[in-house]
C-alpha cells in the first residue's frame, strides 16, 4: 500500500523516534510500523492519568506486548493544572502541553529526536487545541504527514494483521464534560464505572456524557435492545442517575459543537425513558 510505504520511508529517516502511545487504533498503527521499521530503537510510552481508565492501559500493555515495541507508563498531572480542570473550550491544550512537557525531556534524556504522535490526516480538520501544543514541543504526526485518514488507519492495520483494527476511539474521560463544567477526579471515576459497567456488557461503541449530577448513555440503536434485556435499569438509574439517549456515539462531539450555535446543541435526542 502507497500510504503504508510512505510511513515506513519516514520512520526510516529518523533512525530513532519515541512514540506518544495511548493505545487507541492510530497510535497503535503508528507504534506497529515505528517498531516494524525502527525495532528497539523505537520506545512507545503511555501516560498514565485519572483521565485514563485503567482496563484502557491495559489494553495499551498488551498491544504493546503483542507487537514488541518497548514500553513504558509515565504519570502526566494535568489535574494539578486549573486551567486543565477548569475544562475550558481548549481543555486538551493543556492535556498535550502537559504531556509532550513530559516525553520531550525523556526522549531527548535517552537520545530519541523525534517524539511523534497518532494524530490522523482527518484530526487537521476538527477544532483540536492538543495537536498545536505538541507541535510547540516539535512532535511530529507521522500518519498526517503521510494523508493517512482515520478510514485508513483501519484498513492498513487489518492488512498487518492487528486484531484490534477495528477497535472503537476512546477519548480521555475528560471529553465526556460539557465545556466550562469542572472536573475532578471524583467524577472521572463516576464516567469511568458506569462505562466499565456497559463494557462488562458486551457493549464497545458507546459514551456517557456527564452534565452536573446527571449523565447520559450514548448508544448505537442496535445495541439498545441488549442494554435494557441486560441492564437491572431502575438499579443503574438509582446508582448512577443516569438518562439514556438513542444516539450514536461519535468522537469529537463537544469539538463539533464550537461551530454550532448553543440552541442547536442542546436540542433533545430521542429519548429511552426510565
Amino acid at each position: 500500500m502507497e500510504k503504508l510505504a510512505a510511513l515506513q520511508a519516514l520512520f526510516a529517516a529518523m533512525d530513532r523516534a519515541l512514540v506518544a502511545y495511548s493505545g487507541g487504533i492510530d497510535s497503535t498503527l503508528v507504534a506497529k510500523v515505528a517498531f516494524d521499521v525502527l525495532g528497539d530503537r523505537a520506545l512507545a510510552v503511555t501516560a498514565d492519568s485519572p483521565s485514563l481508565m485503567p482496563e484502557d492501559l491495559e489494553d495499551a500493555k498488551v498491544q504493546a506486548a503483542e507487537i514488541g515495541i518497548p514500553h513504558e507508563i509515565v504519570n502526566t498531572h494535568e489535574m494539578d493544572n486549573p486551567n486543565y480542570t477548569s475544562n475550558p473550550a481548549n481543555r486538551c491544550y493543556f492535556c498535550k502541553s502537559e504531556l509532550h512537557d513530559t516525553l520531550k525531556p525523556l526522549a531527548l534524556e535517552r537520545g530519541y529526536p523525534y517524539v511523534v504522535d497518532g494524530v490522523n490526516a482527518d484530526d487537521l480538520s476538527d477544532y483540536r487545541p492538543g495537536i498545536q501544543a505538541a507541535k510547540e514541543r516539535g512532535a511530529r504526526s507521522p500518519l498526517a504527514e503521510v494523508g493517512i485518514s482515520k478510514l485508513a488507519v483501519r484498513e492498513i492495520s487489518r492488512s498487518l494483521g492487528l486484531p484490534w483494527w477495528d477497535k472503537p476511539s476512546q477519548p480521555c474521560l475528560s471529553s465526556r464534560f460539557p465545556y466550562g463544567e469542572s472536573i475532578t477526579a471524583a467524577k472521572l471515576q463516576r464516567v469511568a464505572r458506569c462505562e466499565r459497567y456497559l463494557r462488562q456488557l458486551g457493549l464497545r461503541n458507546l459514551r456517557v456524557r456527564s452534565a452536573g449530577d446527571t449523565a447520559r448513555i450514548e448508544l448505537p440503536p442496535e445495541d439498545i435492545q441488549v442494554f435494557v434485556q441486560m441492564t437491572d435499569l431502575p438499579a443503574l438509574v438509582a446508582a448512577l442517575r443516569i438518562w439514556i439517549y438513542l444516539r450514536h456515539p461519535r468522537s469529537g462531539r463537544l469539538s463539533q459543537r464550537q461551530t454550532q450555535s448553543r440552541s442547536a446543541a442542546s436540542t433533545p435526542h430521542r429519548r429511552l425513558c426510565l
